[in-house]
């Protein structure tokens, strides 16, 4: 099973990124393989259909295999003034978007997003953990078409959440991790098409 995992910030210290480091190995202990995706690595611009009608970016189509070639997603969300940073929308918002005329990409911009099994984790200094970015994340991933897992984590207090090696201090905090990406992997090896 492919399992893909990102979270939707790019700050060097970001506590949804180390979770999403925390989640790519579990997921890797379960015999998934893994891709650990940095979207920090992607130059996607601000979305703005003007900029789009001149050419999609390059890495735009890059995150579409991305996404498409994965059965099942993690995704962590850092939360911004009660919802998900910019950066992760604007990255749905163009992974979403049709490329005109490409040969694989021109139909639908769901293509790379149905029937994705996808866990959400959110990370937060504050005792919510960021539960109000997957409330908001939640609704618009399921009008992509995607399968979220009724299995969720947000890990409040986070700033004191890891050790010094990046593993989670709390056993209930791995216990409860280990539970969305078990769900995920799970679903997806039951809904995903079989290979060729």
């Amino acid at each position: 099973m492919k399992l893909l995992v990102f979270a939707g910030s790019t700050r060097t210290g970001s506590y949804n990124r180390q979770l999403a480091r925390v989640a790519a190995d579990m997921g890797e202990f379960r015999g998934a393989e893994v891709t650990l995706l940095e979207l920090s690595s992607l130059n996607i611009p601000l979305y703005n259909a003007d900029l789009e009608a001149q050419g999609t970016p390059p890495d735009v189509i890059r995150l579409k295999a991305l996404m498409h070639a994965h059965p099942g997603w993690v995704i962590c969300s850092p939360e911004y003034n009660g919802g998900m940073t910019a950066l992760l929308k604007n990255t749905l918002d163009w992974a979403s978007s049709p490329i005109k005329g490409h040969p694989e990409w021109a139909d639908s911009g769901i293509k790379p997003f149905a029937g994705k099994v996808v866990g959400l984790l959110s990370a937060s200094p504050g005792a919510l953990g960021g539960l109000r970015s997957l409330a908001q994340l939640a609704p618009m991933l399921r009008n992509l078409q995607c399968w979220v897992a009724p299995r969720q984590h947000a890990l409040g207090h986070a700033d004191r959440a890891f050790s010094d090696h990046g593993t989670l201090l709390s056993e209930s905090a791995h216990a409860a991790v280990q539970g969305v990406v078990d769900q995920v992997l799970l679903a997806a090896s039951r809904l995903s098409p079989p290979q060729p």
